[in-house]
């Protein structure tokens, strides 16, 4: 079998049986290490009676799945032929000691230009499930993404029930224009952006869109066996409730951590939240095709698609009549249904046993309090604006910071001492410098505040932040991400925190361990980590709108003092800015 540029399709066909890439595999005593090769390119795609040319990694819509083992090395040549600037994130991976590889544009690489080249080289070291790359800069994930797929090591099993099959199944968000115009014109009129026009599963919008019934995903399932279903919402800015007619689900994973099984009809999943769910199939086959759906969780004031994707489970029987099955629906939650969703996030709790412990920080060096929301910046001069006034635009920010991304990496800015230079500052503030009524009437006074600073810690560093949303511009819910880290959820509620009263209620002993987590419109979130991965680390809402408006920060953890503690040199093919 010879090499191709293009990636092989893996044939997937159950736990512990897989083909890699057959390029060079080298073995070691951790695992293998597998290439693969992303070819940045254009590929014109029909979706809505709408044809139009996306970028996109070897011509696929979604892209490909990578999959590999815990404790392999993964090395992933990104070749771009499109005249977008470009980088991929592989989200949710720890990156330890790779930070070189992590992927966010200006933040740890300077994008890859046309006809230039990146080799993403990361190890995946403790950690095992359901994650996904993209790409991340502007909004070109709209359509540059796929699924990645860590297996257990070699006869290392699941802390569940071995599927039959496993199904990965992507939350898309389709756009009849160009995502890069749509973004570009929202920051040039101040506006918030025009909304998708469909949502998608595995880049089909279903029946329940203008000419799209043959553009509808299909899940085949044989009675009486077990499905393991890899969800992923990379949709670009919606939180989506997602559910299959007449069928429950066992929840039993989220972001690629193992939890404490729980049954719904329904899951509520953030952008760049993954979950992973046994679906067990009825044990005889009914003359019925049952409908799964998804359609927003929306709490802002903006407009949103307020629209539904559909796909179809149907059971295998030999005797296939699909056109006279009566067709069932499933019942999802109000569009902006809080409390259903609150109660659904308290259910995650992390497995805490032995084998995979629950290593929440019991005591804390430092405690952090960011305010997350929307806010204003003055339109410019000689110049009418779209934005909450015709003289304002909209922004988002931080503790009232709205992040401005530098011209250059920060990591290299970083590693190479040159802050000085004015990359950026290390003045990113632990707490509001003016605290307010943060869930009541807003300040007057909306307007944030530009700037690239970060926060600086030592190696190890344990930390706690409490995440709080804000009424400027109306309570919304932020899904919150941090590269390089995974966090423990330790505390959620309505209102303001209370720093004195909610403490005492935090989990500490079972909490979920996640990279992603919804800020509850109008309440706060409280999390934990231990800063024990040098680099710099980007934390931000992966609602794209939202990080394009500057809502995120990102946090410089210093070297340790042993070798093993260190960020290595950058790779000699780091791309230039």
């Amino acid at each position: 079998m010879g090499t191709s540029p293009e990636i092989t399709m893996i044939l997937f066909v159950a736990v512990g049986c897989f083909m890699a890439y057959p390029e060079a595999v080298t073995a070691k005593h951790t695992g293998i290490t597998r290439h693969y090769t992303f070819n940045i390119k254009p590929k014109n795609i029909i979706r809505l009676c709408h044809t139009k040319s996306i970028v996109t990694v070897n011509g696929k819509f979604p892209g490909p799945r990578v999959i590999i083992r815990e404790g392999d090395r993964l090395v992933v040549k990104v070749v771009n032929h499109v005249p977008n600037n470009i980088s991929i994130h592989w989200h949710g991976v720890r990156q330890l000691r790779s930070g070189w590889a992590d992927g966010p544009s200006y933040i740890t690489q300077c994008p890859i230009q046309i006809g230039h080249s990146y080799v993403y080289n990361f190890t995946v070291t403790g950690q095992r499930g359901t994650l996904f790359w993209h790409a991340h800069i502007s909004w070109l994930r709209a359509t540059v993404y796929g699924p990645l797929i860590i297996l257990p090591r070699r006869n290392e099993s699941y802390p569940f029930v071995k599927p039959y099959k496993e199904v990965p199944i992507l939350f898309g968000e389709w756009f009849n224009a160009d995502p890069e115009a749509v973004i570009n014109q929202s920051l040039q009129t101040g506006g918030g952006p025009n909304v998708s026009d469909a949502y998608t599963f595995n880049g089909l919008p279903g029946p329940l869109y203008n000419c799209s019934a043959k553009d509808t995903y299909k899940l085949k399932v044989k009675p009486g066996k077990t499905y393991l279903l890899r969800l992923i919402n990379a949709a670009l800015n919606d939180e989506l409730f997602f559910s299959i007619a007449d069928h429950s689900l066992t929840v039993v994973e989220a972001d690629a951590v193992y939890v404490k099984p729980f049954e719904t009809n329904v899951l509520m999943i953030t952008p760049g939240q993954t979950t992973n769910v046994l679906l067990r199939a009825k044990s005889t086959a009914p003359n019925v095709t049952f409908l799964m759906l998804a359609r927003p969780y929306a709490t802002g004031m903006g407009t949103f698609d307020n629209t539904t994707v559909a796909g179809i489970l149907e059971y295998e029987t030999p005797s296939s009549s699909l056109k006279n099955r009566p067709l069932l629906k499933p019942g999802l939650p109000a569009i902006n249904a809080t409390n259903f969703v609150a109660n659904f996030t308290s259910k995650f709790r992390s497995l805490a046993t032995a084998k995979f412990p629950a290593t929440v920080p019991q005591k804390v060096d430092k405690k952090f309090f960011f305010t997350v929301g929307l806010g204003t910046k003055p339109c410019p001069k000689n110049q009418t604006c779209q934005g909450p006034t015709n003289t304002t635009k909209f922004a988002a920010s931080m503790n009232n910071i709205s992040f401005a991304l530098p011209r250059t990496a920060l990591l290299q800015s970083h590693f190479f001492s040159q802050y000085s230079k004015g990359v950026y500052t290390t003045d990113f503030p632990a707490f509001p410098l003016i605290p307010f009524n943060y869930t009541g009437t807003p300040p007057n006074n909306t307007l944030v505040k530009n700037g690239t600073k970060l926060v600086v810690i030592p190696f190890n560093t344990s930390v706690e932040v409490v995440l709080q949303d804000t009424s400027i511009l109306g309570a919304e819910s932020h899904p919150l991400h941090l590269h390089g880290y995974n966090f423990y959820v330790v505390g959620q509620g309505f209102g303001n925190f209370d720093p004195e009263n909610d403490p005492p209620n935090f989990n500490l002993v079972d909490p979920v361990e996640r990279n992603t987590i919804g800020v509850p419109s109008g309440g706060w979130v409280a999390i934990r980590f231990q800063a024990d991965n040098p680099g710099v680390w980007l934390m931000h809402c992966h609602f794209d709108v939202h990080q394009s408006w500057g809502l995120g920060m990102a946090w410089v953890v210093l070297d340790g003092e042993l070798p093993n503690q260190k960020l290595p040199p950058p790779p000699s093919d780091l791309p230039k800015c």
